[in-house]
């Protein structure tokens, strides 16, 4: 039997509102990291993901089911919050509240709790009690603009950069950031994560050459959208596609190497001629089956990459190598991230107790972990 390491987050204890989005993958990192945490699930309800979804996304948790609308289980809720560090939820603004929990009913009985909102809009502005998803964020953040084909509408990229980079990793640093401030002043906070403003910071690079003269308003025309002919995707004969980012003149000379193209036909920086650049790797591409192309740049420094399903990313020589993807019980799960040398995050499944189980095992300081981990490829 393998003991399940602590992880650097050890001794943190956390409860998660059940929600969809970002606060689900913020508490899976979390937990991976070692952090204790309780999610607090609709009694008798459907939970947010079921099946597979809920063993990713639900993993090292232990779910303790509560009616918040009922006294009594409103009050093993706050019981519970006056024995945690954090708290996290990602309701509308004025919803916890409303129920007895928001920020001031929570510190009036943990004066050193970090209460951790996740919304898109934040819990102020114009917006702030609007409904919105992802799409909607990253639209009026700048960012879905400058995505996807030119002269066709702007594609997102599933809900990565909304719920997710701007949500879900936001929210895990800023309640971090606080506990560790907490350490020192003794004094709890409330972290107000608006995805419109994660979002907005992801954008930083863009929006600073967009006010200069390094980014225009065209998609498909500029640094890193697709515009670069060696920064681009590729469909092969098969069907499939290939990755190519050779952005540096080195890489971009092994790139033309693996191609059989004349470095003297093909200068880097000529603008004029990406088109015709363009549409000649693409006959390239187009000659060989994606795996072909990924054997003859295996080794190489080019930058080229075949485009894999989902299901086949776990699969690959450096994924498996690297142990990038675990598997347990006919689930594939991503790895813990990021990886620490001495104290190791971990997958740990899923836990079903009560509220006065779950509050004994924290007024004791026993710790909740199952015997066994799934850490093993």
């Amino acid at each position: 039997m393998t003991e399940t390491p602590k992880g650097p987050l050890a001794g943190i204890r956390i409860v998660e509102f059940d929600a969809i989005g970002p606060v689900p993958l913020c508490a899976t990192i979390l937990a991976d990291l070692g952090a204790d945490i309780v999610r607090l699930a609709r009694a008798g309800g459907q939970a947010a993901y079921a099946d597979v979804g809920g063993a990713i996304l639900h993993r090292g948790r232990t779910a303790v089911e509560l009616n918040l609308k009922d006294p009594a289980d409103r009050a093993a809720a706050l019981d519970l919050i006056g024995a945690a560090d954090v708290l996290i939820e990602g309701f509308r603004p004025g919803v916890m509240e409303r129920l007895g929990l928001g920020p001031d009913d929570c510190m009036a009985v943990n004066p050193a709790l970090i209460y951790g909102r996740m919304t898109g809009w934040g819990q102020t502005g114009p917006l702030a009690p609007r409904a919105g998803h992802d799409i909607n964020y990253i639209a009026i953040a700048g960012a879905l603009g400058t995505m996807g084909e030119a002269g066709r509408p702007p594609m997102p990229p599933l809900n990565l950069v909304g719920d997710y980079g701007g949500g879900a990793m936001f929210l895990a640093m800023g309640v971090l950031a606080a506990v560790i401030e907490a350490r020192s002043s003794g004094k709890g906070q409330v972290v107000d994560a608006a995805m419109t403003d994660g979002v907005a910071m992801l954008m930083s690079l863009f929006i600073a050459l967009r006010q200069g003269s390094g980014w225009g308003p065209e998609r498909e025309a500029n640094l890193l959208d697709g515009g670069m002919p060696f920064y681009r995707c590729y469909e092969c004969a098969d069907g499939g596609y290939v990755a190519v980012g050779a952005l540096e003149p080195q890489f971009f000379r092994a790139l033309l190497d693996g191609l059989g193209l004349d470095p003297a036909k093909f200068p880097q920086m000529d603008k004029a001629g990406w088109p015709a650049m363009r549409d000649r790797f693409a006959a390239c591409f187009g000659s060989k089956s994606r795996d072909e192309w990924a054997g003859v740049f295996d080794g190489s420094d080019a930058c080229v990459s075949p485009v894999l399903d989902l299901l086949d990313a776990a699969d690959h020589p450096h994924n498996a190598g690297r142990g990038t993807f675990l598997r347990h019980e006919g689930v594939v799960h991503p790895a813990p991230a990021p990886r620490f040398s001495r104290t190791p995050g971990a997958i740990r499944p899923a836990a079903t107790r009560t509220a006065a189980e779950m509050l004994a095992v924290w007024t004791t300081g026993r710790s909740y972990g199952a015997d066994d981990d799934i850490n093993s490829k």
